[in-house]
């Protein structure tokens, strides 16, 4: 407390307004396989459409039915965590953007243009895939003069067509190097198309009057190879093309684009309907330096980015993303790539750097005629090269090994169904959908009962024939499961349900864990978790047209009774599917042998830690020890009234702090709860009696 010396007014704000928080008992976490996706990571989900954009659709090639019912199961809640099990085998899709050179002309060394010398008119068309770019051939006047005394011609083409590489269609330039890495080439004027490949044609024609008459070509043209080094002395009229570039010998050079996530999801295909699938990246023509890149989705463009090859804001690492790592595409992430003759692979960081590994190589350059030419590279001006308008479709990625290895996962690393033991996430209840592997469950099981958190989902397999099979099955006693499942953590559900699928478009036999799981989420909504999610209120499951087994009363007891712990879903002829039980799989009778009593403890629990961390080193003494109680008691009394508790009784006094327990630095409270059963059998006894009797 502060001390007080000198006379004056003093205000002290002490908050004393402590109360229980409130946690979501809806929070879901899946285990499962998908076709892409962040792998071995709990992602939160928050809707039916974030899902599939995550993850994708799900289909019957994959394993167990983890996005199936992910999807049913965000019909009644918005929280829940899907972990993707992956192997390390899995592949990243892949696309390699080629680089093509600009289509491009030079105009010899002359006077044209200089103060003193002579006119030139310049006639130019850009062809694009087979359109051309003006309607009409783009005359450019250069007359006598335009530069001074001491410029060049080249200058003087530069000053009139403009030299930006911001030019929309062509541009002009001058600082030309020459073959042999000279400079000697400066005085040289040239013009370059804004797009690279060998869909690009230049057709141009120099003359020294406006209206040209034969054979009065004074100006000498000559086609550029990718580079920009003169190629050939053609005179008068020409046409020259855009190039696409592979690189002859060991080496490999391209614009490597991976998905962001391993998985065969993203490569493109054609679905049985003739809609695209996966994923393409589409380089689109513009001019100047810039490129538009776009990540095609299912067909249509998801993302769209500007790059550029050059050191510049939009420098293609720069904009699109190298890892995983805060990622700006949801998707991909690109690098250029250098791989030499003992296949190591070298990231670049600048395309300059980039080229200069070239120097002394060969490169094949094919041209739009198909005519082929090898020409030695230069440390070359890349202003020249882009990446070359086309469709590149992701190919190669693969989902791994997929088994329940995958799945199960690694505790150290946190990976499989470990993802979910973060207290962090939340998650209340946990579920493998359409994977009834004994490891498996166990494993889900057992993360359940150490950290307390959730409530593990289960079901026997799909194709059991009997009854007997099904409680065989949970007991220990069949080829697909050896031991017993006794847990108060855990609830197992049968049979499976058939329900309409509409991706596939059939139906389709699914785990009833699902919609045992999806009535949790809806009982929390319409009443609480300590409500029981079975019967005609909570427990209708009005998606699933038919039950693999019908099951009757003389069933349902034996599933439920004896030791036996199978909640049965049962087809009513007039009210139809529904959830007929709520055991946990706990043997011995006891409250918690209840699934509505353990979520109410998981619930009871989460949020006493949530609200009562405060008092971690705070004086261990009465003081502390009634705030303890005041936030503990209206949190009891809160459940008590909303029908979770008969009666209950908080203590946190002497009697439960014993000297030996604070010199051990303990704080210790005491709660009692009476919890509120669930009517499961509800007997009406009907007497009859005489006509002299008094009723």
């Amino acid at each position: 407390m502060a001390n007080f010396v000198s006379p004056g007014v003093y205000v002290i704000e002490k908050d004393i307004s402590n109360y229980p928080t409130s946690v979501n008992p809806s929070v879901v976490g899946i285990v499962g396989f998908a076709n892409q996706g962040p792998v071995n990571k709990a992602t939160l989900i928050t809707s039916q459409e974030g899902l599939v954009q995550m993850f994708g659709e799900p289909t019957e090639d994959i394993p167990g039915q983890g996005l199936e019912g992910a999807l049913e199961i965000l019909e009644t809640t918005n929280s829940l965590y899907f972990v993707r099990g992956s192997g390390s085998t899995a592949a990243d899709a892949t696309a390699d953007i080629r680089l093509g050179g600009c289509a491009a002309f030079q105009v010899d060394p002359g006077n044209y243009g200089e103060a003193g010398g002579t006119d030139l008119y310049l006639s130019v068309q850009l062809n694009v895939d087979g359109v051309d770019v003006f309607g009409a051939p783009k005359e450019y006047d250069i007359p006598a003069d335009t530069v001074p005394t001491g410029s060049t011609q080249a200058q003087a083409i530069k000053k009139v067509i403009g030299g930006s590489l911001d030019s929309a269609n062509i541009g002009a330039y001058y600082d030309l190097v020459d073959q042999g890495g000279t400079t000697g080439g400066v005085d040289r004027g040239y013009v370059v198309a804004g797009f690279a490949g060998s869909g690009v044609i230049l057709t141009a024609s120099a003359f020294s009057a406006p209206t040209r008459a034969v054979g009065e070509e004074l100006a000498v043209l000559k086609p550029l190879n990718w580079n920009g080094m003169a190629a050939g002395n053609p005179a008068g009229t020409i046409d020259t093309t855009g190039v696409e570039l592979w690189w002859t010998g060991p080496n490999s050079l391209s614009y490597a684009v991976e998905s962001l996530y391993p998985g065969v999801g993203y490569n493109e295909g054609v679905k049985s309907d003739g809609t695209t699938s996966g994923y393409s990246m589409e380089v689109n023509r513009t001019g100047g330096e810039n490129v538009n890149v776009q990540v095609n989705r299912n067909g249509t463009t998801a993302e769209s980015y500007k790059i550029s090859l050059l050191s510049s804001p939009n420098f293609a690492e720069d904009v699109i993303n190298t890892g995983v790592a805060d990622p700006t595409s949801q998707y991909i992430k690109g690098y250029f790539q250098f791989e030499d003759a003992d296949t190591n692979v070298t990231a670049m960081t600048d395309f300059t750097d980039l080229l200069s590994v070239f120097t002394d190589q060969q490169v094949t350059a094919e041209v739009w005629t198909s005519q082929t030419a090898t020409y030695t590279v230069d440390d070359a001006d890349p202003r020249f090269i882009k990446p070359v308008h086309n469709s590149y479709p992701l190919a190669g990625g693969d989902n791994g090994t997929q088994d329940n290895a995958d799945i199960i996962g690694d505790s150290v690393s946190k990976s499989g169904i470990f993802s979910l033991d973060d207290d962090t996430l939340n998650i209340s209840i946990g579920i493998v959908p359409g994977n009834s592997d004994e490891n498996v469950q166990n494993n889900l099981v057992t993360l359940a009962q150490d950290s307390q958190n959730f409530l593990a989902v289960v079901s026997p397999p799909y194709g059991l024939n009997t009854v007997q099979q099904a409680i065989d099955w949970t007991n220990g006693q069949s080829t697909e499961r050896t031991a017993a499942l006794a847990s108060n953590y855990a609830a197992v559900y049968w049979p499976w349900v058939q329900t309409y699928d509409t991706f596939s478009a059939k139906d389709r036999w699914y785990d009833p864990a699902i919609y045992a799981v999806r009535q949790m989420a809806y009982t929390d909504e319409v009443g609480d978790p300590w409500f029981a999610p079975a019967g005609v209120s909570r427990g209708a499951l009005t998606k699933p047209t038919d039950v693999e087994i019908s099951v009757n009363q003389g069933d349902r007891d034996s599933m439920y009774s004896g030791g036996n712990i199978i909640n049965p879903i049962v087809n009513f002829p007039q009210q139809g599917i529904m959830i007929f039980g709520q055991r946990t799989a706990q043997r011995d009778p006891t409250a918690l042998d209840r699934v509505n009593v353990r979520r109410l403890m998981i619930q009871v629990r989460k949020i006493l830690l949530a609200s009562t961390r405060r008092f971690v080193f705070e004086p261990n003494d009465s003081v502390t020890w009634e705030k303890i109680v005041g936030v503990v008691d209206p949190l009891m009394d809160d459940i008590r009234r909303r029908r979770g508790l008969v009666d209950y009784a908080v203590v946190c006094d002497e009697t439960t702090n014993t000297p030996i327990r604070v010199d051990r630095n303990e704080l210790w409270c005491k709660v009692l709860m009476k919890p509120t059963k669930a009517a499961e059998v509800v007997v009406f006894e009907l007497n009859l009696t005489n006509q002299a009797a008094q009723i």
